[in-house]
């Protein structure tokens, strides 16, 4: 019996491609039905995979108490009282004899006038006051040459040697001989004035209306499958983040110094938090090279010794990066809890004296030198794309909600986010569309065009009570 079915004596079915298929008894020569039809569904498993985890980083403004308040003007202005007890930049003073007197050079301090916010030296030094120096000796002006050039003696009438290195001397007060005048010169408030202008951020995103209408694999939740719903929400949230981190990482340009960018696109910049504190406040340099830690208590208590000097609240939040809440972590677990009571805070004002809001809300609590410290990890200087990028800074510690201050007992919010709004409408966070899909018929383009825009600044009160960890 023949095994092969062939047509004109051909071995073959070899007819040649643009002739139509013959019989063929070979295995190679059958198809399958599911072969011609694919009709078999991917084994698809379409729960998005989160690669890098929540990638949002939003949230230290609001968790560190910031106030949000409307703004009627381009700029922001507030008043910050300056210290009681001024003191004196001394340059160098001469020898001083049992019997004479040596020249005292000072450096006149810049303070605001509180009527124009203009700059103007203030000379706080005047005839018959008597100045602490940084070596614990006193000494008294006898005569006054100049704003910048003084005559001094020693209180207790012994010798002095020169002084010829920059200090600081507190005037603690003055002394006058029997049947003298008042003094000639008034007492200066020292008031400062400080501006933060707002600043505008935008972010845009579009779909077709095809692309709009297509059916995707991947289930954003819901039971939505168009991939252009998961391309709007990152868009969204990559709008918050931005505009957080200009609030934190924004830098304002001199006031003549506006940079013009695109089509008449001029813009002066906004101070934000990093630049507010690094100006005015705080700036610990944490040993450890360039990764930065905590190597021991000295680290931490040396912090502690400065916000003392600036009359710092009792409560703080600290926001590290990982690296440094590890070392952290280190000092609590080191048999130390005589010294640091880990999740023992004294107070949680900032939580409602609800020491279980504290843990919910993932910080850990523990005391030092009279002050309670809120830890909590910063996932904006862990990631890469972000702050972490350089690795130059490695936290904050910020007051909780309130700074008050130690003589008055009046409170102001430490960090004050404010926004351009007025008669109901808000500048905070707009957003809106354009298009001719989606219901939206304000274009004749087949898209949707999805647009968002804040004005906003931020105001870091009192910026000398912020602790900048680098």
């Amino acid at each position: 019996m023949a095994n092969a079915i062939t047509l004109g004596g051909s071995a073959t079915t070899n007819l040649g491609t643009n002739k139509p298929p013959r019989l063929k008894a070979t295995p190679d020569a059958y198809v399958s039905l599911g072969d011609l039809l694919d009709y078999n569904k991917p084994d698809n498993r379409d729960l998005l995979v989160n690669t890098f985890g929540d990638q949002g980083i939003t949230g230290f403004l609001q968790l560190t108490g910031a106030v949000k308040n409307a703004g009627v003007n381009d700029e922001v202005q507030w008043w910050e009282e300056g210290r009681l007890h001024p003191f004196a930049q001394v340059a160098s003073i001469g020898a001083i004899t049992t019997t004479g007197d040596a020249t005292m050079a000072i450096s006149p301090q810049s303070v605001n006038d509180p009527a124009t916010g203009a700059a103007s030296n203030v000379h706080q030094v005047r005839l018959n006051d008597v100045l602490l120096l940084e070596n614990g000796r006193r000494v008294v002006v006898s005569a006054k040459a100049s704003d910048t050039s003084y005559t001094v003696k020693s209180l207790d009438g012994l010798t002095m040697a020169e002084q010829t290195v920059t200090q600081k001397a507190a005037i603690i007060g003055n002394l006058y001989g029997q049947g003298s005048e008042q003094p000639s010169e008034f007492f200066v408030t020292d008031v400062t004035k400080r501006v933060n202008p707002y600043m505008i951020i935008k972010e845009t995103y579009a779909v077709n209306g095809s692309q709009a209408t297509n059916i995707g694999w991947v289930n954003l939740g819901g039971g939505e499958y168009r991939w252009y719903v998961k391309g709007e929400q990152d868009t969204r949230k990559k709008f918050m983040d931005k505009r957080e981190m200009m609030m934190l990482f924004g830098e304002r340009r001199p006031a003549d110094g506006g940079v013009t960018v695109g089509n008449d696109n001029k813009f002066t910049g906004s101070e934000g938090y990093f630049a507010a504190v690094e100006d005015r406040g705080l700036v610990a340099d944490v040993s450890g090279g360039n990764q930065g830690t905590f190597a021991g208590l000295s680290d931490f208590d040396k912090i502690i010794l400065e916000l003392d000097k600036e009359g710092a609240p009792a409560e703080y939040a600290m926001y590290l990066n990982r690296k440094a809440s590890l070392d952290i972590d280190d000092l609590l677990a080191q048999g130390i809890a005589t010294q640091m009571t880990a999740g023992l805070a004294g107070q949680f004002g900032a939580f409602n004296n609800d020491a279980d809001m504290a843990v919910k809300l993932g910080f850990k609590s523990f005391t030092r030198g009279g002050y309670t410290f809120h830890k909590h990890d910063w996932k904006l200087l862990n990631d890469p794309t972000t702050g972490g990028l350089s690795g130059h800074y490695k936290g904050a510690m910020v007051p909780m909600t309130k700074v008050t201050d130690a003589r008055t007992g009046m409170k102001a919010p430490a960090l004050e986010m404010n926004y351009k709004g007025a008669s109901g409408y808000s500048r905070d966070m707009e957003h809106w569309v354009r298009g001719s899909i989606l219901g939206h018929s304000n274009m004749s383009k087949d898209v949707a065009e999805f647009y968002y825009r804040s004005e906003c600044n931020l105001v870091t009160r009192a910026a000398n009570q912020h602790v900048i960890i680098k």
